[in-house]
């Protein structure tokens, strides 16, 4: 249980948040939501003590123990994988230590003895048996494989050392969990396999991410921080967001009567309520929605960008055409034999256990890269508009936001460009700023804008949600399900792939797999993944 009191955090003359008043209880998964910058990572860090509170204060249950997902890559570089999963039960750990120091005494004595046999029977009771097991199973389910279990942090790479330090923090089945995006570099794979490790917890976890299958899979309650004020309502994200939106509706309609809006907001709550307990949540935390009174349900402040491709001509019947591609980098051969014809309407999204081979994929059908071998061929009246992995060439310059977007249209007036650059929610000065100087979001937005000036009828997407927030990750996802074109797109964002995609290519270094189906069922297709594993299979 953590208990947040009177909690306010103030930077300089900025509060981020004040009066907040909130108890988080064992058996719930809390989801933390908020625009950027609005104080999520903050809050975590202030609840696990990293910093400090301006005032109020954050108290734990009696002798209750927190774990947070340690963002510090190269905290733990001298230390082997395996240790540094068994460092995040720190207890534990320093009890081993002390063990050990006490046998490895060259004097070792009777009262030395009586000593390791205390030490011995509380390292029992923590569990410390079966501890290296544990820990190599958490290691082993995500993705870690036990030939780098007594491998130095310092020579795994940094998506490795993501897998390690998730591991660490769920080590010891901790009384309360923090964990700030914890699906980053995480394949869908092993995003699945987390959601189902959490959807199970029965201590008190809160988790930040901007994945919203990953949130809906796991969350009983979500944490909206807003306008300097943090709320909790029930309910997972889609619940929060939905019902928001319907709020906000009915907001608009300032006639409609209030036994009329009462009705409405109850039919919806209740449809929501079906469709969690058919959910993997099965205990019975997850039906706290048949409480939540609809005074609770109110709209949101958020702003969400305006995104809307629109091609300038329809597409022919002649999509695109593929024959024996094949690429490799630094001499791995990340696919072969790609052969497939792209229908009219169809959504493709292009899936591999090797993140380069997509990239590879969508860097050859743009022009940019030549194949190993093979050909491509697009239809006469396809025109592209490709969202790359790595931007940053676009963005090598001290060019204006304004000055950059210009490069991409004819019609230059300040009415017009500042119109495109609203969509993408720059406004004011903001147009002004350099573009070398944009965070990582903004970039995505640019290159959004610059993408909707095309009007292309085929658009190649490169993992899209990279660095967005919930709310343009929305926005994006509501326009591409609407797109009256081809989409050939590669995302980590499960949401994002049922509700947009309409077909599977898999990516493989020993062919392709090739589906007309949706992605739930892919996953789920017990034969489907048989033929995953011998495609893989070297």
């Amino acid at each position: 249980m953590i208990t947040v009191a009177n909690l306010k955090i103030q930077f300089g003359k900025r509060v981020l948040f004040q009066d907040v008043n909130l108890k988080f209880t064992a058996g719930n998964c809390y989801g933390v939501i908020g625009a950027n910058g609005a104080g999520k990572s903050t809050f975590l860090k202030a609840i696990s003590g990293e910093i400090n509170a301006t005032s109020g204060n954050i108290s734990l249950g009696p002798g209750e123990r927190l774990s947070v997902l340690s963002q510090d890559h190269f905290a733990f570089d001298e230390f082997t994988v395996l240790n540094t999963v068994l460092k995040g039960h720190t207890q534990m750990w320093d009890l081993m230590q002390e063990k050990d120091a006490l046998y490895n005494k060259p004097d070792f004595s009777e009262e030395d003895g009586m000593k390791a046999a205390e030490l011995e029977e509380t390292f029992g009771n923590m569990g410390g048996w079966n501890a290296e097991n544990d820990a190599a199973t958490l290691l082993s389910n995500l993705g870690i494989k036990e030939k780098f279990h007594y491998t130095l942090m310092k020579d795994m790479d940094g998506k490795q050392k993501v897998r390690v330090l998730l591991a660490q923090a769920l080590f010891g089945n901790p009384d309360n969990l923090l964990l700030d995006e914890p699906t980053n570099d995480l394949d869908l794979e092993t995003v699945q396999w987390l959601e189902n490790y959490l959807s199970n917890y029965e201590n008190t976890v809160l988790v930040v991410s901007h994945d919203r299958h990953f949130l809906d899979a796991i969350s009983t309650h979500t944490v909206d921080i807003d306008y300097g004020k943090i709320k909790l309502f029930a309910g997972n994200y889609s619940f929060w967001y939905e019902s928001s939106q319907l709020a906000l509706r009915q907001q608009k309609i300032q006639n409609k009567k209030a036994e009329e809006k009462k009705k409405e907001l109850q039919e919806f709550i209740s449809r929501f309520s079906a469709n969690v307990a058919k959910s993997k949540q099965t205990t019975s935390r997850k039906k706290m929605l048949e409480k939540l009174n609809i005074e609770d349900i109110e709209p949101s402040t958020r702003r969400y960008p305006g995104i809307i491709f629109t091609p300038d001509r329809q597409a022919g019947n002649q999509i695109l055409e593929v024959n024996g591609l094949s690429a490799s980098v630094d001499g791995k051969l990340l696919f072969k034999d790609v052969d497939f014809k792209a229908e009219k309407d169809e959504k493709i999204v292009f899936l591999s256990r090797d993140t380069r081979a997509m990239t590879a994929f969508f860097e050859i059908i743009s022009g940019n890269k030549k194949p190993d071998t093979g050909t491509y061929q697009w239809g006469q009246t396809i025109t592209t508009a490709y969202l790359p992995l790595d931007n940053s060439d676009y963005f090598n310059s001290d060019m204006t936001l304004f000055d950059w977007l210009c490069q991409f249209t004819n019609d230059t007036t300040e009415v017009f460009i500042r119109g495109q650059l609203g969509k993408m929610l720059f406004a004011g000065e903001e147009i002004y700023k350099k573009v070398n100087v944009l965070s990582g979001g903004e970039k995505i937005r640019c290159i959004i804008a610059k993408m909707m000036l095309e009007g292309a009828n085929a658009l190649i997407l490169d993992t899209p949600t990279n660095h967005l927030d919930l709310e343009s990750i929305q926005a994006f996802n509501n326009n591409l399900i609407k797109y009256p074109g081809n989409i050939f797109m590669s995302s980590h964002d499960h949401e994002f792939i049922q509700t947009v995609c309409n077909r599977i290519i898999e990516l493989t270094p020993n062919g392709i797999i090739d589906k007309l189906m949706d992605y739930d069922d892919y996953i789920s297709d017990g034969k489907i993944h048989e033929l995953r594993e011998k495609m893989y299979a070297e």
